[in-house]
């Protein structure tokens, strides 16, 4: 009876932690060669038979909210056409700004951009806090990505590693961390292996409450999903 009570609690841990794993797309949808807004445009993604979606304000831009974390495509509806295979990778609570889009019926087109290498991945999702985060993809990439304080330390200058192997974040002492995987908290590093990991983020300061109270810092891991699997398989097929 213990052993059944003891996993049920897990389960409902890894559920609400599930629930709250969520981000967010933003962007905004202009239209014919006066780059109009898309006034109206119906904006959606959809998931496993669930819809999440938003219209377009009047200067075109919208926000969609409340999607667990993960990459999807984005569709466009706007005066009786389509737009598809917009490709988006909701951020563990954070956002992923797609920027201007200019509707062209099935095609994509967007503003030139810049991109730039860092050597250790490291950069800054749109969202209330400067958290260092990784996604599978980048993970994927780190030679460190066999074990898992090599990876949290490899990622921020803030984490130090003391001579027996532990984290520790801004001269904090050994054992003031919190690590949380799939909602689980724990004292001690979780090591799993990496292929199942879907996102990892690590806070180094202003740590949400919801962590509990901790002068060190947080490092969240959340692992891929049997939707998000399905999602990778079912974009190979096409």
């Amino acid at each position: 009876m213990k052993k059944w009570l003891i996993i049920g609690m897990w389960g409902f841990g890894s559920f609400a932690f599930g629930q709250g794993a969520l981000g967010e797309v933003v962007g905004e949808v202009i239209y014919g060669s006066k780059k109009e807004p898309a006034y109206g445009a119906r904006v959606w993604i959809e998931d496993q038979g669930k819809k999440y979606q938003a219209l377009c304000n009047p200067d075109g831009r919208f926000r969609i909210s409340a999607i667990p974390a993960g990459k999807y495509e984005l569709m466009i509806l706007f005066q009786a056409d389509t737009m598809s295979k917009i490709e988006v990778n909701v951020p563990l609570e954070g956002y992923d700004n797609l920027g201007l889009i200019k509707f062209n019926g099935k095609v994509q087109i967007i503003d030139e951009m810049d991109a730039t290498y860092h050597k250790d991945h490291i950069r800054l999702v749109y969202g209330e806090l400067p958290v260092r985060s990784l996604n599978a993809k980048d993970i994927v990439r780190m030679p460190a990505k066999f074990d898992m304080s090599s990876m949290v330390a490899a990622i921020s200058s803030d984490v130090k590693r003391s001579d027996d192997g532990e984290l520790m974040f801004r001269g904090s002492r050994k054992g003031d961390m919190v690590y949380v995987l799939d909602g689980i908290k724990s004292p001690n590093m979780y090591n799993i292996p990496s292929a199942a990991i879907s996102n990892m983020m690590v806070y180094t300061g202003g740590i949400p409450a919801k962590y509990g109270d901790t002068l060190g810092g947080v490092v969240v891991v959340e692992s891929k999903s049997y939707f998000e699997l399905l999602r990778d398989w079912e974009r190979t097929q096409r």
